[in-house]
């Protein structure tokens, strides 16, 4: 008995180790299952259920061709495909498979349309930004976009390429709205770029200015230069209304506000310039104080343009008498609509080279010679024209010092609108304004010289008239010449003080005598400089570069010396870019757009940096309307 149940227990354990065998191989059949999962193909026949394929060949998802519904791998069985079609189409369950090839055929077709619908979205998205901004660099409504632009390139297209690719143009959303955004969005951009130019560069100056639109508000406007890619650059800083009162703390406190908003340093603002207001350069309370407080190595710089006008201003009573005069008979024919027209028919019938004259004012820089070269062109005309309607003016036309007068007149002031034009324009340094004051005062005192022995030849205007006439050398003329020019030249001197000498190893470090002007530098400082006088490459090098593309190519080996360089060559001379600011903000918020927030606008006009209208769209939905 015992034998038995030994032999039993023997049996059942054999048993049940061979039971625990088979469990465990199908538990590691179940968890090899787990882990390689088969992947089910797609069979042309599961068309006739009404499904496609899509994703990726090796492991393709069932698509349904009606309602475009898809489902995972795992459901790539005849049975649930087929349960499918009886729910959820059940009216379509009997359809033949040609119905099923069409319906996926549409299904391929509408891919490519929403591809190709993609790609021309972005096509017209980019369109819609370069239209804009071709609209803002020539300050133009925003409305000629959708009003000429755009009707003007369909009508190109369609003489050219036919009605069907007009059609194309019509994605390109160019609506005031929509231009507004784009001009927006792209002004801010560059605003950006140029703030952190600012940043970079490790010094710069500015030029403000304050002027009113037409609206009657106050506007400061502000350039920079600044140090970028071893150039000099000059931008559009910002221009921003004065709320109240165009003082010194309120001009000096949106100029804060603008540089403290945008962590630019005031500190590594070395030049700043203006034209010569009360608030602008009062030294206790006018803005030029108040940055000094908080940029002390800044030097402010009265803009050259407004000086040279104003030291041409002054000039004996005799010539002042003809200038007025000339004003007064100029007044008289062109501030009266019928006098101007009957004037201009009698220019026509007498065949002069011009049929109006100009009319003087103060403002404007070069109106003096202008209006005076044009009257004296006409003086016969004039007089035809005074004498038929009886003005008392006309008897000065029969004076002939009044005559010589006025022909002196015209030709010096025209000399000194070419001085003033000389002066204006971009990257000006202080070197080119020396330069062009002490050619015109040289040029003004060899006039004194020949006018004392009977010489004009230096007035063109006024010796063809003396040539003409035959006419003899009035002493009293000979005095009211030399007596002007000479005023010219003490007020020249007494505007522009500077002395540059002290500078002259900038302009020229290999020809400028060091002991001279040894005492302004340090011992670093002297040493640099003395190393490039002496190299002989870096003068063919000299020669190649602009002054400042040679100092600013010089800070990697020479840095101390070069800043020193910089620091004076990167301060503006004149305040001319914030008058062609001022010019074209009055371009653009004219009379028919005077609620207009016009900086976007200016901004983009004014700016030589590119938007990056990549970036900008890559911000954006692919659609012409984002």
């Amino acid at each position: 008995m015992d034998e038995w149940l030994i032999n039993s227990d023997s049996k059942l354990t054999d048993k049940s180790d061979t039971l625990i065998c088979i469990g465990t191989k199908l538990h590691h059949q179940e968890d090899s299952g787990k882990l390689k999962q088969k992947k089910r193909k797609y069979n042309d026949e599961y068309l006739s259920y009404g499904f496609t394929w899509c994703g990726e060949e090796n492991e393709p998802q069932p698509l349904c061709v009606v309602c475009y519904e898809t489902f995972s791998n795992n459901s790539m069985k005849p049975s649930l495909l087929k349960r499918h079609l009886s729910n959820k189409h059940k009216h379509l369950k009997d359809k033949p498979i040609d119905f099923f090839r069409r319906q996926r055929s549409e299904l391929k077709n509408i891919k490519t349309s929403v591809q190709s619908l993609t790609t021309t979205n972005k096509q017209a998205l980019e369109a819609s930004y370069l239209v804009s901004l071709r609209i803002a660099k020539t300050g133009k409504s925003h409305t000629i976009g959708e009003t000429l632009i755009l009707p003007a390139a369909k009508d190109l297209v369609t003489s050219i390429f036919g009605k069907a690719a007009a059609t194309k143009l019509d994605v390109v959303s160019l609506s005031n709205n929509t231009v507004s955004r784009r001009i927006g969005e792209m002004a801010a951009q560059v605003k950006e770029t140029l703030i952190q130019n600012i940043k970079q560069s490790r010094f710069f100056a500015i030029q403000i200015d304050e002027s009113t639109d037409l609206t009657n508000f106050a506007q400061l406007m502000a350039f920079v230069r600044f140090e970028k890619e071893q150039d000099i650059h000059e931008e559009f800083l910002f221009c921003e209304p004065l709320p109240n009162n165009t003082t010194a703390n309120e001009i000096f406190k949106k100029l804060n506000e603008f540089m403290t908003q945008h962590d630019i340093n005031w500190k590594n603002c070395v030049g700043v310039c203006s034209d010569g207001a009360r608030a602008m350069v009062g030294c206790y309370g006018g803005v030029s104080a108040k940055i000094k407080e908080v940029a002390p190595g800044v030097k402010f710089t009265h803009c050259s343009i407004h000086r040279e006008a104003l030291a041409t201003k002054s000039m004996s009573a005799e010539l002042k008498t003809v200038l007025d005069q000339s004003v007064k008979i100029v007044n008289f024919i062109k501030s009266r609509a019928l006098n101007s027209r009957l004037f201009t028919i009698l220019c026509n019938e007498m065949g002069s080279d011009h049929n109006k004259l100009l009319l003087h004012t103060e403002v404007r820089w070069l109106s003096r010679g202008k209006v005076l070269t044009r009257f004296f062109e006409l003086r016969s005309e004039i007089q035809i024209f005074l004498s038929e309607h009886k003005v008392e003016l006309s008897h000065w036309f029969s004076d002939e010092l009044w005559l010589a007068r006025l022909a002196y007149l015209a030709d010096i002031f025209g000399r000194l609108n070419d001085l003033n034009s000389s002066l204006q324009g971009q990257n000006v340094t202080p070197f080119n304004i020396s330069d062009k004051i002490k050619a015109a005062i040289t040029k003004l005192e060899f006039i004194i010289k020949d006018i004392r022995i009977n010489k004009f030849a230096a007035l063109p205007t006024l010796e063809d008239f003396i040539s003409q006439n035959e006419l003899t050398i009035n002493k009293i003329l000979i005095e009211d010449i030399e007596k002007h020019c000479a005023g010219l030249v003490k007020n020249f001197r007494s505007y522009f003080p500077e002395n540059l000498d002290s500078e002259s190893w900038i302009r020229d470090p290999f020809s400028s005598d060091l002991e001279t002007v040894s005492d302004q530098f340090s011992l670093e400082e002297r040493d640099q400089l003395i190393e490039i006088s002496c190299d002989g490459s870096l003068k063919n090098d000299f020669k190649k570069n602009s002054l400042c593309n040679f100092w600013l190519k010089r800070r990697a080996e020479y840095e101390i010396i070069s800043d020193k360089a910089l620091k004076f060559l990167i301060t503006f001379s004149t305040s001319y870019l914030c008058e062609t600011g001022f010019s074209a903000m009055l371009y653009i918020k004219n009379k028919y757009r005077s609620q207009l927030k016009f900086e976007p606008d200016l901004r983009l006009k004014l700016t030589k940096v590119n938007p990056d209208i990549s970036k900008i769209m890559s911000t954006k939905q692919a659609h012409p309307s984002h």
